[in-house]
Protein backbone atom coordinates (compact mmCIF):
# COMPACT_ATOMS: atom_id res chain seq x y z
CA UNK A 1 0.00 0.00 0.00
CA UNK A 2 1.64 3.48 -0.87
CA UNK A 3 1.35 6.22 1.04
CA UNK A 4 -1.57 8.12 -0.50
CA UNK A 5 -3.38 4.83 0.16
CA UNK A 6 -2.60 4.95 3.91
CA UNK A 7 -3.33 9.10 4.13
CA UNK A 8 -7.21 8.33 2.87
CA UNK A 9 -7.60 5.66 4.76
CA UNK A 10 -6.37 8.11 8.11
CA UNK A 11 -8.39 11.17 6.83
CA UNK A 12 -11.09 8.63 6.22
CA UNK A 13 -11.23 7.19 9.38
CA UNK A 14 -10.91 10.29 11.05
CA UNK A 15 -13.96 11.81 9.74
CA UNK A 16 -15.70 8.59 10.89
CA UNK A 17 -15.13 9.78 14.41
CA UNK A 18 -14.80 13.75 13.52
CA UNK A 19 -19.15 14.21 14.36
CA UNK A 20 -18.10 12.45 17.91
CA UNK A 21 -15.39 14.80 18.96
CA UNK A 22 -17.58 17.91 17.55
CA UNK A 23 -20.71 16.85 19.36
CA UNK A 24 -18.88 17.43 22.72
CA UNK A 25 -16.91 20.57 21.40
CA UNK A 26 -13.60 18.84 20.44
CA UNK A 27 -12.31 18.25 16.96
CA UNK A 28 -9.42 16.29 15.88
CA UNK A 29 -6.37 17.07 13.08
CA UNK A 30 -3.79 14.51 11.60
CA UNK A 31 -0.20 15.91 11.85
CA UNK A 32 1.19 13.20 10.37
CA UNK A 33 1.41 9.91 9.22
CA UNK A 34 4.88 7.82 9.90
CA UNK A 35 6.36 5.34 7.22
CA UNK A 36 6.08 2.59 10.23
CA UNK A 37 2.07 3.96 10.70
CA UNK A 38 2.43 5.43 13.37
CA UNK A 39 -0.62 7.99 13.39
CA UNK A 40 0.24 11.74 15.00
CA UNK A 41 -2.57 13.59 15.97
CA UNK A 42 -3.58 17.11 17.61
CA UNK A 43 -6.87 16.82 19.98
CA UNK A 44 -8.29 20.33 19.22
CA UNK A 45 -11.67 22.14 21.31
CA UNK A 46 -12.77 20.59 24.71
CA UNK A 47 -10.64 17.25 23.69
CA UNK A 48 -7.58 19.49 24.57
CA UNK A 49 -8.64 19.16 28.39
CA UNK A 50 -10.53 16.46 28.47
CA UNK A 51 -9.77 13.83 31.36
CA UNK A 52 -10.98 11.33 28.90
CA UNK A 53 -8.81 12.15 25.92
CA UNK A 54 -6.58 9.10 26.16
CA UNK A 55 -9.57 6.83 26.50
CA UNK A 56 -11.08 8.40 23.27
CA UNK A 57 -7.71 8.30 21.11
CA UNK A 58 -7.17 4.95 22.29
CA UNK A 59 -10.99 3.39 21.94
CA UNK A 60 -12.40 5.99 19.75
CA UNK A 61 -9.64 7.37 17.13
CA UNK A 62 -7.16 4.16 16.97
CA UNK A 63 -9.79 1.90 16.66
CA UNK A 64 -11.31 3.44 13.92
CA UNK A 65 -7.62 3.55 11.84
CA UNK A 66 -6.97 0.36 12.63
CA UNK A 67 -10.73 -0.86 11.51
CA UNK A 68 -9.43 0.38 8.15
CA UNK A 69 -5.63 0.30 8.37
CA UNK A 70 -4.74 -3.21 10.34
CA UNK A 71 -1.19 -2.15 10.33
CA UNK A 72 -1.34 0.54 12.47
CA UNK A 73 1.08 0.85 15.52
CA UNK A 74 -0.46 3.57 17.59
CA UNK A 75 -2.01 7.08 17.13
CA UNK A 76 -0.48 9.88 19.55
CA UNK A 77 -1.70 13.09 20.10
CA UNK A 78 1.11 15.75 20.49
CA UNK A 79 -0.88 17.54 23.31
CA UNK A 80 -0.99 13.85 25.37
CA UNK A 81 3.06 13.85 24.77
CA UNK A 82 4.12 14.23 28.28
Amino acid sequence: MDKADVLEKVKAALEKVRPYLQADGGDIVLINVSDDLVVTVELTGACDRCPFSVYTLRAGVEESIRNMLPDLKEVVAINNMQ
